[in-house]
Parts: C-alpha cells; sequence; structure tokens
C-alpha cells in the first residue's frame, strides 16, 4: 500500500470522527443510520479500514452531508499535508 493511501485512509477517518462529534451523534448512533455495526465505524474512524465509495455515500447520508462536500473536507486536509512535506 503506498504511502498516500495510507494518508488518505487517516484522513478519512479523521474527517468522519470530526463530522460524527460535530453532529452530535456516538459511533453507534452513526453504524445504526449507515446499516453497520459500530465496530466497522471504529476501524474507519482509526485509519485501519477504508470504506468503498458506495459506503462513503452510506456514511454521509448518516453524517447529514453531501458526499461532495465530505470529499472537499478530505481533499483539504490531503493538500495541507501535501504542503507540508
Amino acid at each position: 500500500m503506498s504511502h498516500s493511501s495510507i494518508i488518505i485512509k487517516q484522513i478519512i477517518g479523521k474527517t468522519v470522527k470530526a463530522i460524527r462529534i460535530k453532529q452530535g451523534l456516538s459511533q453507534e448512533d452513526l453504524a445504526h443510520e449507515c446499516g453497520v455495526d459500530r465496530s466497522y465505524i471504529s476501524m474507519i474512524e482509526v485509519g485501519r479500514n477504508e470504506p468503498s465509495v458506495t459506503k462513503i455515500f452510506d456514511l454521509c447520508k448518516g453524517l447529514r452531508i453531501k458526499p461532495s462536500d465530505f470529499f472537499k473536507l478530505v481533499e483539504v486536509e490531503y493538500e495541507k499535508l501535501r504542503e507540508q512535506s
């Protein structure tokens, strides 16, 4: 797995967690909204699981955010990290 793939997984996880907390949702709440197990949400948030595009759309629905907005947040964080290195 490439270095950028690992970084993107971590950014996706941090973004999911930040939005979830901002929305006042627990991992259990989000898991219920997305029809997945809480441990799956946890694995995404810590960067150990990379959700498919379909699952990202499900997560966005549960987080009440447009997928385009979600990907923009991920892109902004990725660009910040690239500029630092």
